[in-house]
């Protein structure tokens, strides 16, 4: 019998040339994976407490045919970590500052949980600069205080309290297979979380799961129904941070949009599911080139 061998960061990557540097995005230094040199950008944003590894394993079979960046949102990872809170508009804005200063005119966004919410602002705004929008798993259309409590006091535990354990558990939130939050990803995600700058922001970070803050900044039904670039829902049938009404719901709002639903996935469909996640997602964005 054949021993199946673990997929690390250098396994998904192997074979790819690609580059590992600091943008200066509007004045924050931004941390940014970039690989491929197709004519047309995909931009992978992450979730909340995420960082750009999030997307490792979609990097490569998207770089065969467009450019690809994955980054550290503001505040998050390896990214500058200004002192005031972080609401959409400033996610927004330091992502448009990031694309004018790597060229981008107009890119394709895929957005994991706060990724999707930030990207969906963008494509509301911006219309000009999103080519199509994948919500993955997106946050930002309900305020649930349980959820919210969840990511607040999760995240805080594990950046706050120097134990490894904290970190799994809350990486293995995310996955409806624990499995799936391998050792190395706990590794990148407790040593990000504990770097000095990361432990000094952890509120500006967590402040859209106060409810006044996320309050000022959802997504309503009005603001979906604004979103006129091509769009795809993506949810996990587990996802522990919302139940598919909430998927169905952008759906129905969003004129025109897809909706694909995966069993047995929690909130990260990209990893739990990555193969037919990467297969789904390029179908889609062949069907919307950037005119």
């Amino acid at each position: 019998m054949t021993q199946e061998l673990a997929r690390t960061i250098w396994t998904e990557l192997a074979g790819l040339d690609f580059s590992v540097s600091t943008i200066d995005a509007g004045g924050i230094p931004t941390r940014s994976l970039r690989a491929g040199n197709g004519a047309e950008h995909v931009v992978f944003l992450h979730g909340t407490s995420g960082h750009l590894e999030a997307f490792v394993q979609n990097i490569k079979p998207h770089a065969e045919r467009y450019t690809v960046h994955a980054i550290d949102m503001l505040g998050h990872g390896y990214t500058g970590k200004p002192d005031y809170p972080y609401e959409i508009p400033r996610y927004r804005d330091h992502l448009l500052a990031y694309f004018d200063a790597v060229g981008i005119d107009k890119a394709h966004i895929g957005g994991e949980s706060l990724g999707g919410w930030v990207g969906g602002r963008t494509a509301i705004d911006n219309p000009d600069r999103v080519a199509s929008l994948q919500m993955i798993a997106a946050g930002g259309t309900v305020a649930n205080p349980e959820v919210m409590d969840r990511i607040r006091t999760s995240t805080r535990k594990a950046v706050e309290t120097d134990d490894v354990e904290l970190t799994r558990r809350r990486m293995q939130l995310l996955m409806h297979d624990p499995a799936n939050a391998s050792e190395e990803l706990i590794s990148v995600r407790h040593t990000i979380y504990h770097q000095p700058d990361f432990i000094a922001g952890i509120d500006n970070l967590l402040s859209l799961q106060n409810m006044e803050t996320r309050l000022r900044n959802i997504l309503t039904p009005e603001d979906l129904a604004q979103i006129t670039v091509p769009t795809l829902v993506v949810w996990g049938r587990n996802n522990p941070f919302g139940d598919i009404p909430e998927a169905n719901a952008m759906h129905q709002n969003i004129a025109g949009s897809e909706l694909l639903l995966f069993d047995n996935c929690g909130h990260w469909p990209q990893r739990e599911h990555a193969d037919e996640y990467n297969a789904a997602s390029l179908a889609f964005l062949e069907k919307h080139p950037i005119a």
